[in-house]
């Protein structure tokens, strides 16, 4: 059975300067695909069913792109991928990044605060959903005008650290085809209260599983995967 951890990762040359750039996040999601995606299943899920995969939020494209390339080497991989972010900038930087990387205008691109700018015929239609959110607290020592006028979309997630995670699930639901398994994969850090975050979650109806995690300086950098709690 055909892995994908022997695969070269994306080449990424155009990197501007406010989009967020491939770090130790990026690669915490991409080695985890690697080792568990091959020709039959995608993380326990048989591949036939993944015909949609969004990256959300999606930066340089290194993920988008990385799940475009792996279609070109499966046979029976064969998704729709979608390329997010809010940022105009990073949408131009994904394309030339694409064009490097030898893919011709497969990817299907979003510019869209979360899923506020997302067509109505794409809800329910996304078997894996990817974000690679901000998920840092904010500065709690500047009032609220000044952390809007300051916001950085890279890595501020709100007062907590997980405010826009959470509006993001919020908003995802109703983007997952629910007629079978479905994955949300994202990332948070250990320097958000994970109890209360955790706890929120179960009460959206989500149960959520470490997949991963990576201590760098002051915090670990944890992968987590969500799938629709079983009542």
């Amino acid at each position: 059975m055909i892995k994908i951890n022997s695969f070269p990762d994306p080449i990424i040359e155009y990197d501007f300067e406010n989009v967020y750039p491939p770090s130790e996040d990026t690669y915490l999601l991409i080695d985890y695909f690697k080792e568990s995606v091959n020709e039959k299943y995608f993380d326990g899920i048989n591949i036939k069913y993944i015909k949609n995969i969004l990256d959300l939020g999606t930066g340089t494209g290194i993920i988008a792109i990385f799940f475009q390339l792996i279609t070109q080497n499966f046979v029976n991989f064969n998704p729709k991928i979608y390329a997010s972010d809010i940022l105009e900038e990073a949408l131009i930087c994904v394309k030339l990044n694409e064009k490097l990387n030898g893919i011709k205008k497969k990817i299907t691109f979003i510019k869209s605060d979360l899923f506020k700018s997302f067509p109505l015929n794409l809800k329910n239609t996304f078997d894996i959903i990817i974000f690679n959110p901000p998920y840092l607290p904010s500065l709690d020592d500047l009032n609220e005008k000044e952390r809007e006028l300051n916001i950085d979309y890279s890595w501020n997630g709100g007062i907590k650290g997980y405010e826009l995670v959470l509006k993001f699930i919020e908003q995802a639901r109703q983007f997952l085809n629910l007629h079978h398994k479905c994955y949300i994969y994202f990332i948070n850090s250990s320097r958000t209260n994970l109890n209360d975050f955790n706890y929120i979650l179960k009460q959206k109806g989500y149960e959520n599983e470490i997949l991963n995690k990576k201590h760098i300086f002051f915090e670990d950098i944890i992968l987590n995967r969500l799938t629709l709690r079983k009542y």
